[in-house]
């Protein structure tokens, strides 16, 4: 076997890497914020040198596979092919010899980048902008120690020996595999600033012949999830969760459950009742059977038409926070020929994946423990499962497992699910594997929502139609208060609140954002595009009504006030050019356009509806065009933009979570409604050709397909939905 060049706990990290609310935790809100300010930054995170980047990244087996560690994880957006691509690229290895697995353990080697380097984390689409020089460097350097390894056995110059599709091969006629060179090659030194390709020798990225290597594994069933794990004596907990959030176990009695055929244990963890069974029908069972009283004094009781009842009265004061003060917005307005003004809310998602939440633990007889599971922050779950086991760190391992989902669900500063799993196993003792395994009505109920928000906002034009001041008050919950991350909140700010808002491109002389941040008992996350998800939604349909103030094309209105941002203004330009923007639709046909960036890349979208009248209304087609910069896999940029415009366009069009006297009401997707599949639109793909660092695809489709399909709504009704979800408030 080759591995590049240790085992992956070879390099222990310290305890102090991770304690919970350290700096290093908080640098993954810090990270966060730095890759949409400057990607390219990433590449020369401070440390970065300090750790041989070639150590467990490339593991060559005698069998000749190719297996991959993976600093990021993978939920669905491909970032395990995106990896590989970059290894393969500079290996010139055979995509039939791949795999690739979740690495974890070793902050040194599988830090993300994009936030320092002090932190193994994914999230805020950053998989490729971390793993762009990583990787190539990583494929280089096996490449170069097979090369050296033949050279030395043939006795033959390094620069004859060529490498095709794993062959290597010389003109003598000599040739071997991967894996027949494979011990000799981890006897060579580990080559230091080697030449990566040039960009007109790839082969791999940017080809649009270049399809998923795992693509046969997700269709026929084969490819394993933590749901589908199975081990000898493994144990099914299912748990009950208090009703309303905030409310505490007061008692509970076990005893009829226990009684039952297949209950191996009912365990008080930290967060909840686990019951234990020998599958999951007899878990359920016993949990049916447990009588558990509750204390919800401390318990948030309000439900959400409260809720917003009191957001709708903050956002008619000033904000207690300002995220953004160009010029003097106050007088602007005051002095602006032309007023428009808006009040918009948006109701609390769920991130309603398709894999609910899932862990198996197991403590073993030599102190050690095994976690298994969707690890979207190794490190911090490491961590957290240390300190409920009552061990070290080092003494904890990892299974990075393949995940149906997650949506930011998965990255959890106080890593609940892993919590509830390490206590049950804590409980039932060493060699008893268990697996934690929440329902779908766990799932909907458990929290960590998308935040609900109010926004009011107000705009003057001068009168020649231009913007000469624009207002925005956003009311609603922090996601990184009372968390590590609140290190990140910068005199009342929290950048998951305004982004989208506060850093918005258009040229307004005059511009205001304030923020009243909310005290509600509610847990809320972030969620797929996080603060974009609201901020894009109010911009877009907002620029519109202005638009339409001024008497302007809404395309042109916008390109007249991005000058200073290019980029934006390339994709709205090309997303206007293959919709045929100027072109008159047929009758009963409305377009809408939107335009935002997240994480740095810049996506714009036009929407095409049918409209019937009254609230019957289909999104046809939505022409989509995106800057990622370098595309390294255009096939899957195209995926992740279909994917996040339908995400996207589930949630502006039906779903909305709601309490009652605290009590949520959805439980399942009979009554909390992602997108079917006779929704989804047919969805054209564009990409900007970019010779920038590549950015991430998994997020950014998501923000702009809301405004656009409520600009085309616009253009039929004359009316612009200011309260989500569309469906139940077009003719409301």
């Amino acid at each position: 076997m080759l591995v590049f060049p240790v085992k992956q706990d070879t390099v222990k990290p310290s305890r102090r890497q991770f304690l919970i609310g350290t700096a290093a935790v908080a640098g993954i809100a810090v990270g966060y914020r730095l890759i949409a300010a400057r990607p390219a930054s990433a590449q020369a995170a401070p440390g970065v040198a300090a750790a041989n980047p070639f150590q467990a990244y490339v593991e060559i087996t005698p069998e000749n596979r190719i297996i991959i560690h993976s600093s990021q994880f993978e939920m669905g957006q491909a970032s395990y092919f995106g990896i590989a691509t970059l290894v393969m690229e500079e290996l010139d290895g055979d995509w039939e010899q791949v795999d690739v697995i979740g690495g974890s353990g070793n902050t040194a080697l599988y830090g993300n980048l994009a936030w320092g380097g002090a932190m193994q984390g994914t999230g805020g689409s950053t998989s490729m902008t971390s793993s762009w020089e990583r990787y190539r460097k990583a494929g280089a350097a096996a490449r170069a120690m097979l090369v050296a390894a033949a050279a030395k056995d043939w006795n033959v110059p390094a620069d004859e020996v060529t490498v095709t599709k794993g062959v290597i091969s010389h003109a003598s006629g000599k040739r071997a595999s991967f894996g027949e060179l494979a011990q000799a090659a981890a006897g060579m030194a580990i080559p230091n600033d080697l030449p990566l390709k040039p960009r007109d020798r790839w082969s791999q990225i940017g080809s649009e012949q270049l399809k998923r290597y795992d693509s046969r594994g997700k269709t026929d069933g084969t490819q394993a999830y933590t749901i589908d794990l199975k081990m000898e004596g493994l144990l099914t907990a299912v748990m009950i969760h208090p009703p309303t959030f905030g409310a505490e176990i007061e008692s509970f009695d076990a005893t009829k459950a226990k009684a039952l055929d297949g209950i191996a244990d009912v365990v008080q963890t930290p967060r909840g009742i686990a019951v234990v069974g020998s599958d999951m029908w007899a878990a359920l069972k016993g949990r049916d059977l447990v009588e558990v009283k509750w204390n919800e004094a401390k318990a948030e009781k309000r439900g959400t038409a409260e809720i917003m009842a009191e957001y709708n009265k903050a956002a008619d004061g000033a904000g207690a926070a300002i995220a953004r003060n160009d010029g003097d917005a106050t007088a602007a307005l005051a002095n602006a020929a032309t007023m428009v003004e808006a009040r918009y809310e948006f109701p609390y998602l769920a991130h309603a994946s398709i894999e609910p939440l899932n862990a198996v633990a197991r403590f073993n007889d030599d102190g050690t423990l095994d976690v298994w599971g969707g690890h979207q922050m190794p490190d911090l779950y490491q961590a957290v499962a240390a300190q409920i086991g009552a061990t070290t760190p080092d003494k904890v391992r990892l299974h990075v497992m393949k995940t149906g989902g997650s949506f930011g669900r998965r990255a959890v500063s106080d890593a609940d699910l892993i919590v509830e799993a390490v206590a049950t196993a804590r409980a039932l003792g060493p060699g008893k594997p268990v697996k934690v395994q929440w329902t779908r009505e766990n799932d909907m109920r458990g929290g960590r929502y998308r935040p609900a928000y109010v926004h009011a906002i107000k705009a003057g034009l001068d009168k020649d139609g231009k913007v000469v001041a624009l207002y925005d008050h956003i009311v609603g919950q922090s996601i990184m208060g009372g968390s590590p991350m609140a290190a990140m909140i910068k005199d009342g700010v929290d950048p998951t609140s305004v982004e989208g808002a506060a850093n918005l491109p258009y040229a307004i002389p005059n511009l205001k954002v304030e923020l009243t941040t909310t005290d509600v008992k509610i847990p809320v996350l972030w969620w797929r595009s996080v603060g974009s998800t609201h901020t894009a939604y109010v911009m877009e349909t907002f620029i519109d009504e202005l638009a339409a103030a001024a008497k302007r094309d809404p395309v042109e209105f916008r390109l007249s006030m991005l000058g200073e941002h290019p980029r934006h203004a390339a994709v709205l330009k090309l997303a206007a050019e293959k919709a045929d923007w100027n072109k008159p639709l047929p009758q009963g046909r409305f377009r809408g356009v939107a335009l935002h960036e997240s994480f740095s890349t810049y996506v714009a979208q036009v929407a095409e509806i049918t409209y019937n009248g009254g609230s019957d209304f289909k999104v046809d087609r939505v022409i989509c065009a995106v800057d990622c910069g370098i595309a390294i896999n255009p096939d899957q940029i195209r995926a992740q933009m279909e994917g996040g415009i339908g995400f996207g366009l589930g949630a502006i069009l039906q779903e909305e979570l709601t309490l009652t006297r605290g009590v949520v009401d959805q439980e399942n997707y009979d009554t909390y409604t992602p997108l079917r599949i006779d929704q989804m639109p047919r969805v054209e793909v564009h990409i900007v050709p970019s010779d920038e660092p590549p950015t991430g695809v998994g997020e950014p489709g998501v923000p702009p397909i809301g405004p656009a399909v409520a600009n085309a709504l616009r253009a039929a009704t004359g009316k612009t939905i200011r309260k989500l979800p569309i469906v139940k408030n077009l003719s409301a």
